[in-house]
């Protein structure tokens, strides 16, 4: 029977209901509980982050990163120092490699747990969530340790890290291994062959892989459609070619391989993360960069000079080199980029962010066309759309 105007009921699924996990809003128009189509709008939240950024001395755009991804805020902060490394010419020593691999890699199942303890509230099972957020707590804790944050951490430092581990972060990381490896073990077994939760996931929200291509997705939902494109891998960085790892890939590309994609990169993560705390290297924590690092903090307390180079380096009084660069890391939700371009001054003459939730997103509508209302929630949730990326 063919859909008449008549029929359609416009509804808004946001910008404050709370299954969106954010403040997003979608315009769908139904034929009963069938979605005809659907439009999203963002803008809600926006901050301004890029023109914001182009105001800021270099050191001080670290704590605008925060606010994109937000569930794994640290690979933000790593990827933009990256960045600035990279215009500047700056070599890390191995062991901020290293330090480096496993906050990020500790950032990345933080972000994945999230993302697949959430999507089975969705589907009506609390209890996989309580079991993973007690985890993502203890991720908190070690953050706290090294930086003193939790969720916006303003982790590291352009050259590498304010200080190094302390001894208590390597006990919590050897605590938080062996109990995330016994909490993830039973968090599959609730879902994995759940027949409720496959009923509900698999087959829903599909998407090709050269549909997927198309919308410039990467990242879980690109590795979930079929193509393995890790950015740790093709185009690698902080020694992740030390690291054996598999990149899990799925075939369907829709909510269950998602969800699947996550859970095996999580087991991924806490094996590199192992890998790398049984090699970590000797060594400083810091590139040899004083022109660039901050000076210890002692030193500021105590001599004239520290003090001045302090405010140097954070008030941007520093010059740094033109030039135009490109720096991407393997985010939580995909590649994340940053185009920095200079022009000699002491804040970036331009700088843009590539979020890809903001990419993925764009594909939303069409994955959702001609399904149940119930299933655009979940795959809404298996995206993992994050509001701070849309609104930059």
């Amino acid at each position: 029977m063919p859909i008449s105007e008549d029929n359609l009921v416009t509804i808004n699924l946001g910008p404050t209901h709370p299954a969106t996990h954010g403040v997003f809003q979608n315009i769908i128009q139904v034929d009963g509980e069938r979605i005809v189509s659907a439009e999203p709008t963002i803008g809600y939240i926006h901050r301004a982050f890029e023109k914001l950024a182009e105001h800021r001395p270099y050191y001080q755009i670290t704590p605008i990163t925060d606010r994109l991804n937000y569930c794994s805020s640290p690979i933000n902060n790593i990827g933009w120092h990256m960045t600035v490394e990279k215009l500047l010419g700056v070599k890390t020593p191995k062991k901020v490699d290293y330090m480096r691999v496993i906050i990020m890699e500790l950032a990345r199942i933080s972000d994945h747990l999230i993302c697949n303890s959430i999507l089975g509230v969705d589907t009506g099972a609390f209890s996989g969530f309580l079991y993973m957020f007690e985890m993502r707590e203890k991720i908190y804790e070690i953050y706290e340790e090294v930086c003193g944050a939790r969720l916006t951490t303003n982790i590291g430092r352009i050259g590498g890290f304010e200080r190094d581990f302390s001894d208590i972060v390597y006990v919590k990381l050897a605590v938080f291994i062996q109990e995330f490896t016994d909490t993830l073990t039973e968090f599959e077994s609730l879902f994995n062959r759940n027949r409720i939760f496959m009923d509900r996931t698999i087959g829903v929200g599909s998407i090709s892989a050269q549909r997927a291509l198309n919308y410039g997705f990467t990242g879980p939902n690109l590795r979930a459609a079929g193509v393995d494109y890790d950015v740790r891998v093709t185009s690698p960085y902080c020694s992740y070619e030390d690291f054996e790892f598999e990149i899990p890939i799925g075939t369907h590309g829709d909510t269950y391989d998602r969800f699947m994609v996550r859970n095996v990169e999580m087991w991924q993560s806490l094996g590199i993360i192992q890998q790398a705390l049984e090699k970590m290297p000797k060594g400083p924590y810091h590139a040899d960069v004083p022109a660039f690092y901050l000076p210890p903090k002692e030193q500021v307390y105590q001599y004239m000079e520290a003090l001045i180079y302090h405010f140097k380096v954070v008030m941007g009084e520093i010059p740094v080199p033109k030039g135009e660069v490109y720096f991407s890391v393997e985010g939580g939700n995909g590649e994340l980029g940053y185009y920095l371009v200079s022009d000699g001054g002491r804040t970036p003459y331009r700088l843009h962010f590539r979020r890809p939730c903001f990419i993925y997103y764009q594909a939303y509508p069409e994955m959702i066309k001609g399904s149940l209302i119930s299933d655009a929630i979940v795959t809404l949730s298996s995206l993992n759309v994050i509001d701070g990326e849309l609104d930059a």
